[in-house]
């Protein structure tokens, strides 16, 4: 098991606009994506994608069963995505808490796209194509935000509705450091 260190906001290279990959099925590859679910998993997210361990390619990875840093969020596929393209859905949005592994103790509102059209590949280089909607389709667009140097702080639209996790929802995990 490998965890890698989550770049902080503040870093440049979270800034970044993130390479596609042109190789797939590569044991680089397969090992980069090892450590990325070792660094999710070891960090409780709900999500990661390359840059925030400081590989600036396209590559993110999503998914959970149950999660306690969102616990009353629904099931989401477990999945790696490559070279997305997201495509929303008509234009219904909706505002909705968001941390980051790269923002910790801090959650803002955010607007999202409801429904989402995305599409990539996985490490093997196989098409995803899906469908997806609310908080699945959030952290799709939360994720691949960071593919192209965009932090959730950037998209808060009210910042009245931004802040201190253990000050906002004290019902979570106190030693949870987002």
């Amino acid at each position: 098991m490998t965890v890698r260190e989550i770049l902080k906001m503040g870093d440049p290279r979270l800034l970044r606009q993130a390479d596609p990959v042109r190789d797939f099925d590569t044991p680089a590859l397969h090992a980069l994506i090892a450590d990325m679910f070792d660094t999710m998993h070891a960090a409780n997210g709900a999500g990661l994608a390359a840059p925030q361990i400081g590989v600036n390619l396209q590559v993110v990875i999503f998914g959970f069963k149950s999660n306690a840093r969102y616990p009353d969020a629904p099931q989401v596929p477990e999945t790696v995505l490559i070279n997305p393209v997201l495509t929303p859905v008509g234009e219904a949005m909706e505002e909705g808490f968001e941390g980051c592994l790269s923002v910790p103790g801090l959650r803002g509102s955010v607007p999202r796209y409801l429904h989402l059209h995305y599409e990539g590949c996985d490490q093997h280089g196989n098409r995803i194509v899906r469908d997806a909607s609310g908080f699945h389709a959030r952290v799709v667009q939360h994720e691949v935000d960071h593919l192209h140097g965009i932090l959730y702080p950037m998209r808060i639209t009210d910042f009245s509705k931004f802040g201190f996790t253990s000050v906002m929802f004290p019902e979570l995990d106190p030693n949870d450091d987002d």
